[in-house]
């Protein structure tokens, strides 16, 4: 919730319920983090495209890898070149142009999710990471042309739901459900007979879920303790 930029009203409401990791990223939360300063997770605000202000004020705060993927900082990433991670970069769909001027440190496996990299990676199909290319909303052309090769990220391309039936090997039902695009796949559900069905993979599930080691890479960063709060 504190990451969804259409629930400020209620953030606003629920002070205490917020998780402060995920409303540093969130665009329409700048002014909740105006007023609690002591409470900005600076690592992740570096990656907000609302925040520059804040970041161009409190440049010694800046995290320089979520920086280089934040599209509303391109004129600080030009000044501090030798900041920029390039990797993260590389997913940033307002820097074509520094790394069109810098082929040599794209990431070609993360330019693949970039939406604005499409040009480049059509001059360069030999470098297409086709997983990531699966999560890319303007690669559909692409994708269809390239059945065998896509990858469960297009369970989560709001644009390639109609791809799914003729690459069923690319369902992820976690990724789908989260899906905006797939709502009419899901039907309704007698949900006290199919929790009574699959108590125990639900139980496999929360295992895999909260395995530590991958807890610590889906916090990507985040003090893992703090990272947790949003599953409380």
């Amino acid at each position: 919730m504190s990451k969804n930029p259409e629930a400020i009203h209620l953030l606003e409401q629920n002070l205490t319920n917020i998780c402060w990791v995920f409303l540093s990223t969130n665009p329409a939360a700048i002014h909740l983090l105006e007023q609690n300063p002591d409470k900005i997770y600076w690592d992740t605000l570096s990656a907000n495209p609302a925040a520059i202000h804040l970041l161009e004020q409190n440049p010694d705060r800046i995290y320089w890898p979520n920086l280089s993927r934040n599209p509303g900082a391109i004129h600080l990433l030009e000044r501090n070149l030798d900041k920029i991670d390039w990797l993260n970069l590389s997913m940033n769909p307002a820097a074509i142009y520094l790394l069109e001027k810098n082929p040599d440190k794209i990431n070609w496996y993360f330019f693949s999710v970039n939406p604005a990299a499409l040009p480049l990676l059509t001059k360069h199909p030999d470098k297409i990471s086709w997983e990531k290319l699966s999560y890319n909303p303007a690669a559909i052309h692409l994708l269809e042309q390239n059945l065998d090769k896509l990858g469960n990220g297009l369970s989560l391309n709001p644009a390639a739901i109609h791809l799914l039936p003729k690459c069923p090997n690319c369902i992820h039902w976690d990724f789908l459900s989260s899906n905006p695009s797939a709502i009419h796949m899901f039907q309704i559900l007698d949900y006290e007979k199919t929790q009574e069905a699959n108590q125990a993979f639900k139980q496999e599930l929360l295992e895999r879920f909260f395995d530590p080691e991958r807890m610590i890479r889906q916090a990507n960063g985040v003090p893992l303790r703090e990272y947790l709060k949003a599953y409380e």
